[in-house]
């Protein structure tokens, strides 16, 4: 029986995704040189590509970091704002509460930018634990460590938790922690391969959290 519900935080709560892939393709045009979605969707969910790294080969020379740091944050701050809570999140808040479930976030940011975005969203104390890459040495998805972070202060069953990713990196963490999963991609995830999630939604919209629970664990013994 699913005991607890953990989410992922950027492009599952709030779209954080796009306006960063945006002010770095933004960025890269600036440079005379080109990022297309697809390098970029490979590494969504994850810490582990360099936006700096990858826009200097493809230039054959460094560029300054801090100049190109602080003009793209600007515009990185300047699209996030514009950013509110997606669709069918809070329904599902409420509905995680109605059947008794505790209720997580699993993420590869830090405490500062999640717990952050929370506040400003007002949604902070809806959740019962925040596992960031912080509270685990840094270490960010596909490596299930914060997933199981999340698993042990809930004191759960990994088979008792429902995970929520709109990344393949997510999935990957979730189902390599031991939790059920489904998946949920946003614009910048949604023609990506997702056959390792135990189920798929368009939307948190598209079903009832009950109804999604009882998909997902059909036929579990």
């Amino acid at each position: 029986m699913i005991q607890a519900l953990i989410f992922d935080f950027d492009g599952l709560i709030f779209d954080s995704e796009t306006p960063d892939f945006v002010s770095w393709q933004e960025t890269y045009a600036a440079h005379g040189v080109e990022l297309s979605r697809e390098v970029w969707a490979a590494q969504i969910g994850t810490i582990t590509f360099n936006p700096y790294l990858h826009l200097e080969a493809l230039l054959g020379r460094p560029v300054d970091r801090t100049a190109v740091h602080a003009s793209r944050k600007a515009r990185d701050n300047e699209l996030i704002a514009a950013q509110t809570i997606l669709p069918g999140v809070v329904d599902y808040l409420a509905q995680a509460r109605a059947l008794g479930l505790q209720i997580a976030i699993a993420s590869s940011s830090d405490h500062k930018w999640v717990d952050g975005h929370l506040q400003r969203l007002g949604l902070f104390d809806q959740f019962e634990h925040i596992f960031c890459n912080d509270d685990v040495g840094g270490v960010g998805k596909p490596d299930p460590a914060v997933y199981r972070a999340a698993v042990s202060a809930l004191n759960i069953a990994p088979h008792e938790g429902l995970a929520l990713e709109d990344s393949p990196n997510g999935v990957t963490a979730a189902k390599g922690a031991g939790l059920w999963c489904t998946a949920v991609p946003n614009q910048m995830t949604h023609d990506l391969n997702f056959d390792h999630a135990d189920y798929r939604l368009s939307a948190l919209t598209q079903m009832p959290l009950s109804q999604l629970i009882a998909e997902v664990t059909r036929g579990a013994s």
